[in-house]
């Protein structure tokens, strides 16, 4: 079993988001399952956000929506490819 997950943390949210949301949109097909965290709540949002992403794409796939987000200003990520072996 074989599982790729990109995480991308965002350093600048109100800069940056609307940005990242646009890239995600075009690639939706490909994600399976995102989580967004980011500290505080109404009033007291912070600035930065992580978001973890399953993607369910080809290898070139993947690496083209990694490159894609880290681009963008004040955006990291990184492809993160798990497996375990069967026995």
């Amino acid at each position: 079993m074989k599982k790729s997950i990109l995480l991308i943390l965002i350093g600048n949210r109100k800069d940056s988001a609307v940005k990242v949301q646009q890239i995600l949109t075009g690639w939706g097909c490909t994600i399976k399952t995102r989580l967004g965290l980011h500290d505080g709540v109404l009033d007291n949002c912070s600035d930065s956000g992580l978001l973890i992403l399953e993607i369910c794409g080809t290898e070139e796939q993947n690496n083209e929506l990694a490159r894609k987000v880290s681009v963008l200003p004040g955006v990291s990520s990184k492809l993160v490819e798990l497996e375990v072996q069967n026995e």
